[in-house]
Protein backbone atom coordinates (compact mmCIF):
# COMPACT_ATOMS: atom_id res chain seq x y z
CA UNK A 1 0.00 0.00 0.00
CA UNK A 2 1.39 3.22 -0.98
CA UNK A 3 1.36 5.92 2.05
CA UNK A 4 1.41 8.87 -0.53
CA UNK A 5 -2.62 9.70 -1.43
CA UNK A 6 -2.10 12.49 -4.70
CA UNK A 7 -4.24 15.29 -4.64
CA UNK A 8 -6.54 16.27 -7.71
CA UNK A 9 -5.96 19.48 -9.66
CA UNK A 10 -9.91 20.29 -10.42
CA UNK A 11 -13.15 19.29 -8.23
CA UNK A 12 -14.28 20.07 -4.70
CA UNK A 13 -12.24 17.35 -3.15
CA UNK A 14 -8.49 18.59 -3.16
CA UNK A 15 -7.48 14.68 -1.49
CA UNK A 16 -9.32 12.39 0.84
CA UNK A 17 -8.29 9.62 3.01
CA UNK A 18 -9.84 6.29 1.31
CA UNK A 19 -12.56 4.50 3.62
CA UNK A 20 -10.71 2.03 6.17
CA UNK A 21 -7.19 2.70 5.30
CA UNK A 22 -7.35 3.63 9.16
CA UNK A 23 -8.74 2.25 12.05
CA UNK A 24 -8.90 6.06 13.83
CA UNK A 25 -8.25 8.40 11.36
CA UNK A 26 -10.19 10.06 8.39
CA UNK A 27 -9.23 13.24 6.48
CA UNK A 28 -10.44 15.39 3.49
CA UNK A 29 -9.98 18.64 2.14
CA UNK A 30 -11.92 20.18 -0.04
CA UNK A 31 -12.14 23.85 -1.91
CA UNK A 32 -14.62 26.07 -2.79
CA UNK A 33 -15.68 28.94 -4.40
CA UNK A 34 -17.63 31.78 -3.51
CA UNK A 35 -21.47 30.66 -3.13
CA UNK A 36 -20.53 26.86 -2.59
CA UNK A 37 -22.04 24.96 0.00
CA UNK A 38 -20.66 21.67 1.62
CA UNK A 39 -23.05 19.76 3.48
CA UNK A 40 -21.31 17.95 6.82
CA UNK A 41 -22.54 14.80 9.04
CA UNK A 42 -20.45 13.49 11.46
CA UNK A 43 -21.97 10.39 11.94
CA UNK A 44 -20.38 8.23 14.67
CA UNK A 45 -17.20 10.48 13.95
CA UNK A 46 -16.01 13.65 15.96
CA UNK A 47 -15.38 16.19 13.50
CA UNK A 48 -12.80 19.17 13.39
CA UNK A 49 -13.17 21.82 10.50
CA UNK A 50 -10.25 23.07 10.07
CA UNK A 51 -10.65 26.53 7.78
CA UNK A 52 -7.08 26.81 6.15
CA UNK A 53 -8.16 30.04 3.76
CA UNK A 54 -10.85 32.41 2.98
CA UNK A 55 -14.11 33.01 5.19
CA UNK A 56 -17.16 31.00 6.01
CA UNK A 57 -20.48 30.76 7.71
CA UNK A 58 -21.36 26.79 9.31
CA UNK A 59 -24.68 26.24 10.82
CA UNK A 60 -26.40 22.85 11.88
CA UNK A 61 -27.42 21.23 14.87
CA UNK A 62 -26.23 18.61 16.85
CA UNK A 63 -27.98 15.69 18.66
CA UNK A 64 -29.22 16.63 22.14
CA UNK A 65 -27.15 19.88 22.35
CA UNK A 66 -29.45 22.41 19.86
CA UNK A 67 -28.60 24.59 16.65
CA UNK A 68 -24.97 26.76 15.66
CA UNK A 69 -24.44 29.12 13.52
CA UNK A 70 -21.11 30.39 13.60
CA UNK A 71 -21.05 33.63 10.64
CA UNK A 72 -18.83 35.26 8.53
CA UNK A 73 -15.80 33.64 10.16
CA UNK A 74 -12.02 33.40 8.72
CA UNK A 75 -9.68 36.14 8.16
CA UNK A 76 -6.55 34.79 6.12
CA UNK A 77 -5.80 33.72 2.84
CA UNK A 78 -3.05 31.15 2.89
CA UNK A 79 -1.87 29.19 5.29
CA UNK A 80 1.31 30.65 4.87
CA UNK A 81 0.03 33.81 6.56
CA UNK A 82 1.30 34.20 10.46
CA UNK A 83 -2.25 33.26 11.86
CA UNK A 84 -3.94 30.61 13.66
CA UNK A 85 -7.07 29.32 11.78
CA UNK A 86 -10.69 29.20 12.49
CA UNK A 87 -11.60 25.62 13.50
CA UNK A 88 -14.99 24.04 14.27
CA UNK A 89 -15.34 21.09 16.81
CA UNK A 90 -18.66 18.91 15.84
CA UNK A 91 -19.80 16.01 18.05
CA UNK A 92 -20.97 13.08 16.86
CA UNK A 93 -24.21 13.00 15.13
CA UNK A 94 -23.60 16.55 14.06
CA UNK A 95 -25.35 17.36 10.51
CA UNK A 96 -24.04 21.20 9.52
CA UNK A 97 -23.94 22.85 5.88
CA UNK A 98 -20.59 25.26 5.14
CA UNK A 99 -21.68 27.78 3.22
CA UNK A 100 -18.38 29.79 1.35
CA UNK A 101 -18.63 33.61 1.43
CA UNK A 102 -14.99 33.67 -1.01
CA UNK A 103 -12.89 31.14 -2.36
CA UNK A 104 -12.05 28.71 0.57
CA UNK A 105 -10.15 25.86 1.25
CA UNK A 106 -11.60 23.98 4.12
CA UNK A 107 -10.28 20.35 5.65
CA UNK A 108 -12.72 17.59 7.68
CA UNK A 109 -10.79 15.86 10.59
CA UNK A 110 -12.76 12.83 11.92
CA UNK A 111 -11.86 10.20 14.81
CA UNK A 112 -14.13 7.91 16.79
CA UNK A 113 -16.27 10.02 18.49
CA UNK A 114 -18.57 8.99 22.16
CA UNK A 115 -22.47 10.26 22.04
CA UNK A 116 -21.79 9.65 25.62
CA UNK A 117 -18.91 12.10 26.17
CA UNK A 118 -21.41 15.09 25.80
CA UNK A 119 -18.89 17.25 23.93
CA UNK A 120 -20.84 20.10 22.48
CA UNK A 121 -20.32 21.45 19.03
CA UNK A 122 -17.66 24.85 19.55
CA UNK A 123 -15.97 27.51 17.05
CA UNK A 124 -12.90 27.82 17.83
CA UNK A 125 -11.42 30.90 17.74
CA UNK A 126 -7.47 31.73 16.66
CA UNK A 127 -6.76 33.67 19.94
CA UNK A 128 -7.32 30.36 21.96
CA UNK A 129 -4.79 28.37 19.78
CA UNK A 130 -1.35 27.97 21.12
CA UNK A 131 1.30 28.60 18.96
CA UNK A 132 5.07 27.60 19.58
CA UNK A 133 8.60 27.29 18.07
CA UNK A 134 10.30 23.77 18.03
CA UNK A 135 13.54 22.92 17.35
CA UNK A 136 16.32 25.17 16.44
CA UNK A 137 18.62 25.86 13.48
CA UNK A 138 17.97 24.59 10.49
CA UNK A 139 15.44 22.62 12.52
CA UNK A 140 13.29 24.96 13.68
CA UNK A 141 9.40 24.72 12.60
CA UNK A 142 6.14 26.65 13.70
CA UNK A 143 3.51 25.06 15.28
CA UNK A 144 -0.21 25.91 16.20
CA UNK A 145 -2.24 23.84 18.63
CA UNK A 146 -5.79 23.59 17.16
CA UNK A 147 -7.55 21.00 18.84
CA UNK A 148 -4.70 19.19 21.47
CA UNK A 149 -4.85 16.95 24.70
CA UNK A 150 -5.67 19.75 26.90
CA UNK A 151 -8.90 21.03 25.05
CA UNK A 152 -12.33 18.10 25.00
CA UNK A 153 -13.20 15.78 22.71
CA UNK A 154 -12.87 11.94 22.61
CA UNK A 155 -10.51 10.95 20.66
CA UNK A 156 -9.18 13.84 18.08
CA UNK A 157 -5.66 15.40 17.71
CA UNK A 158 -5.31 18.70 15.45
CA UNK A 159 -2.39 20.45 15.15
CA UNK A 160 -0.32 22.32 11.99
CA UNK A 161 3.27 23.13 11.51
CA UNK A 162 4.96 25.56 9.21
CA UNK A 163 8.51 24.89 8.06
CA UNK A 164 10.67 27.11 6.82
CA UNK A 165 13.01 27.09 3.33
CA UNK A 166 15.62 24.58 3.81
CA UNK A 167 14.52 22.72 6.98
CA UNK A 168 14.07 19.38 8.32
CA UNK A 169 10.56 18.56 10.43
CA UNK A 170 9.53 16.44 12.87
CA UNK A 171 12.64 15.81 13.55
CA UNK A 172 14.70 13.91 14.63
CA UNK A 173 12.59 11.24 13.24
CA UNK A 174 9.83 10.32 15.76
CA UNK A 175 6.96 7.46 16.45
CA UNK A 176 3.69 6.95 18.29
CA UNK A 177 2.65 3.16 17.50
CA UNK A 178 3.27 1.86 20.82
CA UNK A 179 0.30 1.74 23.36
CA UNK A 180 2.95 1.73 26.56
CA UNK A 181 2.13 4.62 28.40
CA UNK A 182 3.82 7.27 30.12
CA UNK A 183 6.24 6.19 27.31
CA UNK A 184 4.82 6.30 24.42
CA UNK A 185 1.05 6.26 22.98
CA UNK A 186 -0.71 4.47 20.00
CA UNK A 187 -1.77 7.23 17.25
CA UNK A 188 -2.40 6.55 13.70
CA UNK A 189 -1.90 10.14 11.58
CA UNK A 190 -2.20 12.04 8.64
CA UNK A 191 -0.25 14.59 7.08
CA UNK A 192 -2.08 17.38 4.60
CA UNK A 193 0.64 19.17 3.26
CA UNK A 194 0.77 22.43 1.40
CA UNK A 195 4.07 24.22 -0.26
CA UNK A 196 4.68 27.49 -1.19
CA UNK A 197 5.45 28.64 -3.96
CA UNK A 198 3.44 25.40 -5.30
CA UNK A 199 5.15 23.94 -7.80
CA UNK A 200 7.51 22.98 -5.10
CA UNK A 201 7.27 19.91 -3.21
CA UNK A 202 8.84 18.17 -0.12
CA UNK A 203 10.61 14.41 1.28
CA UNK A 204 8.80 12.56 3.77
CA UNK A 205 10.15 9.06 4.93
CA UNK A 206 7.97 7.19 6.88
CA UNK A 207 9.41 3.69 8.58
CA UNK A 208 9.66 1.28 11.24
CA UNK A 209 12.58 -0.40 13.01
CA UNK A 210 12.22 -3.45 11.27
CA UNK A 211 11.50 -1.91 7.71
CA UNK A 212 8.25 -3.27 7.08
CA UNK A 213 7.22 -0.23 6.41
CA UNK A 214 10.10 2.00 4.89
CA UNK A 215 8.34 4.39 2.05
CA UNK A 216 10.40 7.83 0.91
CA UNK A 217 8.06 10.01 -1.03
CA UNK A 218 8.50 13.26 -3.11
CA UNK A 219 5.47 15.44 -2.03
CA UNK A 220 3.50 17.70 -3.80
CA UNK A 221 1.27 20.54 -2.84
CA UNK A 222 -2.28 19.49 -1.31
CA UNK A 223 -0.68 15.48 -1.80
CA UNK A 224 -1.66 13.67 1.97
CA UNK A 225 0.67 11.51 3.78
CA UNK A 226 -0.59 8.52 5.52
CA UNK A 227 1.22 7.60 8.97
CA UNK A 228 -0.15 3.95 10.37
CA UNK A 229 2.68 3.33 12.26
CA UNK A 230 6.59 4.32 12.85
CA UNK A 231 8.61 7.59 12.02
CA UNK A 232 7.79 10.45 9.81
CA UNK A 233 10.15 12.76 9.56
CA UNK A 234 9.78 15.57 6.84
CA UNK A 235 12.88 17.52 4.75
CA UNK A 236 11.92 21.06 2.92
CA UNK A 237 14.07 21.86 -0.28
CA UNK A 238 15.44 25.46 -0.22
CA UNK A 239 13.33 27.93 -1.86
CA UNK A 240 10.36 26.41 -0.55
CA UNK A 241 8.40 26.59 2.59
CA UNK A 242 6.21 23.50 3.75
CA UNK A 243 3.09 23.58 5.84
CA UNK A 244 1.56 20.34 7.14
CA UNK A 245 -1.83 19.43 9.10
CA UNK A 246 -1.39 16.54 11.36
CA UNK A 247 -4.56 14.39 12.35
CA UNK A 248 -3.88 11.90 14.74
CA UNK A 249 -5.68 8.91 17.18
CA UNK A 250 -5.88 6.04 18.73
CA UNK A 251 -7.37 3.93 21.63
CA UNK A 252 -6.33 6.88 24.18
CA UNK A 253 -5.99 10.75 23.52
CA UNK A 254 -2.28 10.93 24.86
CA UNK A 255 0.61 12.30 22.71
CA UNK A 256 3.44 10.78 23.77
CA UNK A 257 6.25 10.25 20.88
CA UNK A 258 9.42 7.89 21.09
CA UNK A 259 12.40 9.28 19.23
CA UNK A 260 14.41 6.89 16.47
CA UNK A 261 17.44 6.10 18.96
CA UNK A 262 20.00 6.18 16.04
CA UNK A 263 18.79 9.96 15.58
CA UNK A 264 18.35 11.31 19.06
CA UNK A 265 22.20 12.30 19.01
CA UNK A 266 20.47 15.70 17.29
CA UNK A 267 19.51 16.65 20.13
CA UNK A 268 22.53 17.46 21.95
CA UNK A 269 23.55 19.51 19.34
Amino acid sequence: MSLLVKSNARGRTMVELGEGELQYVGFAAYRLSLGETLPVASGDKELCLVLLSGRVSIKGEAPGQGAFDWDNIGDRQSVFEDKSPFAAYLPPGSQAQVDALSDVQIALCAAPGSATANHGPRLIKPETMKRSVRGKGANTRYVCDILPDTEPAHSLLVVEVRTPSGHSSSYPPHKHDTDDLPHQSFLEETYYHQISPPQGFVFQRVYTDDRSIDQAMAVENSDLVVVPKGYHPVSVPYGYESYYLNVMAGPKRVWQFHNDPQHSWLLDL
